[in-house]
């Protein structure tokens, strides 16, 4: 078994696998695009977008499984590629990625991190948020994936990034990623604007 454990959403965090009943880490040394790609293509989180060395999601625990992983990039799963069983790793070492189909969210051009323009980004870039199906349902998901509270009102703004997100959220979700999205459909984001919103809290 493979996971990403201590990122946002279940396509970013740290690299671990499970062997003989524990999950264990692998080291960053050799760690590269190819090796994130096997692993995100693996759990259907896209391709990598960024690897990450240096336990930049925290450091796990359990046993150091990986050293030296060699994928081409091509493999299935990420023990078909050559790698070392031995190592000389500590976990400030565990390898990370972020991959396509991670999606993280950010509030652009306010007072502070809990207003402004609604930013998404997704498969690599940042995108906008079109305000047709945006209500009070998927302004209380924002506000409180990004620890803002609650929100206040919702603002509109111009489309000035490449892609265009669109979500649907039936009722309170974890994250907007729950909820119903679509990315770069043009039929639901015709004529739209891009939407922004103002949460009653600050910047945690």
């Amino acid at each position: 078994a493979l996971r990403l454990a201590g990122g946002r959403s279940r396509c970013e965090g740290r690299v671990e696998l499970e062997q003989g009943g524990s999950w264990g880490t692998v080291c960053d040394d050799a760690w590269d695009m190819a090796d994130a790609d096997v692993v995100c293509r693996q759990l259907g989180c896209g391709r990598a977008v960024r690897v990450h060395a240096g336990a930049a999601f925290g450091r796990g625990g359990g046993p150091i499984l990986r050293d030296e992983v060699g994928c081409q990039g091509h493999e299935e799963h990420l023990w078909e590629c050559p790698a070392m069983t031995e190592h000389d790793c500590s976990h400030k070492e565990d390898a990370g990625v972020v991959c396509s189909e991670h999606q993280e969210w950010r509030l652009s051009g306010g007072r502070d991190g809990c207003a402004g323009r609604v930013e998404v980004f997704f498969r690599g870039t940042w995108s906008t948020v079109c305000d047709s199906t945006w209500y009070d349902t998927e302004g209380r998901v924002l506000c409180r994936t990004l620890g803002c509270g609650e929100p206040l009102r919702k603002l509109f703004f111009h489309h000035t990034l490449p892609g265009r997100m669109i979500y649907q959220c039936e009722s309170l979700q974890p994250s907007l990623a729950h909820c119903r999205w679509a990315y770069n459909k043009s039929a639901p984001c015709h004529q739209s604007r891009a939407v922004g919103v103002v949460c009653n809290g600050t910047e945690p």
